[in-house]
């Protein structure tokens, strides 16, 4: 099967270096932290956001499960949310996590990848049943562009699984990582990346690092900057592969900044925005 002419390792490596940023920004709509004003309106906070955060960011990555909490309404919401963002140039990544057997992956993929103008960029998704669940969606990528971010090492702590110590001596996520290097193999672009990335938590600086030579092609997001403590200075070596090999995520820092300074809402994340993006293009080495 031909690979779509330009793959979503290009078009996000174009954006990275068109807008000097490796900024992702993540949108976790709580009805509970967002302003009076518009808390009975989801699609307006996130477009409000979306605003604020385009000219510093190269994606968003919109939270399911919070949208999906909100029923019928929150999935409209969702779909809003996505065309707008792409609307003002921003790449979406659709953080579902998706993990099913094959059946149900052609479906998922077919909801978030398919088509010549799918709802998200990306999706992340859990790898851990195996190839089958994830051969639907690297289809996707081979005939439209769209890209993977697949689970291998979380930002919370899960060690008793993914820290589970093989017989050969590595860890399961270690394992994880040597397969979604593998799977991205043919779905790597011009600038030399893949289709096929990693969710990587920040929170784990050393893991970034091994991550990164086990997966030299993959595009990593790191989750955890910000509300979960993260520090984009520990994070220098995953961009050894190019300044678009990583992506820095920052969601409730950023959507709800306005608490702490008591500025608009849009002019709060904006500015939270600026700042993380110059931080962590310094800090990239780029």
């Amino acid at each position: 099967m031909a690979v779509a002419t330009l793959t979503f390792g290009d078009r996000l490596a174009e954006e990275v270096e068109r807008k000097r940023s490796q900024l992702v920004v993540g949108l976790d709509p709580l009805p509970d932290l967002i302003p009076v004003e518009v808390r009975d309106d989801v699609a307006r906070f996130c477009c409000g956001i979306v605003d604020a955060v385009a000219p510093h960011a190269v994606a968003v990555k919109p939270q399911l499960a919070f949208f999906e909490a909100l029923g019928a309404e929150g999935m409209a919401a969702f779909a809003e949310t996505c065309v707008y963002a792409r609307r003002a140039g921003l790449l979406v990544i659709a953080d579902g996590k998706r993990g099913d057997i094959g059946s149900t992956a052609r479906a998922y993929a077919a909801a978030y990848l398919d088509g010549e103008e799918p709802l998200a960029d990306a999706l992340t998704v859990n790898p851990y049943l195996g190839r089958e669940s994830i051969e639907p969606y690297l289809a996707a990528a081979r005939r439209y562009g769209t890209g993977i971010f697949c689970i291998v090492k979380t930002s919370n702590s899960a060690g008793d699984v993914q820290d589970v110590k093989l017989s050969d001596g590595r860890l399961m996520w270690q394992h994880v990582a040597q397969l979604v290097a593998e799977w991205g193999e043919d779905l790597v672009g011009e600038h030399g990346l893949s289709s096929v990335g990693a969710v990587v938590g920040a929170t784990h600086p050393r893991a970034v690092s091994e991550a990164r030579k086990l997966m030299p092609q993959a595009i990593m997001l790191l989750p955890g900057v910000g509300a979960q403590g993260a520090k984009p200075g520990d994070l220098a070596r995953a961009f050894t592969s190019g300044p678009a090999s990583a992506l820095v995520n920052a969601s409730r820092s950023i959507n709800y900044a306005f608490r702490g300074s008591g500025d608009d809402f849009r002019a709060a994340a904006g500015a939270e925005a600026a700042r993380l993006k110059s931080e962590i293009w310094s800090v990239s080495g780029w």
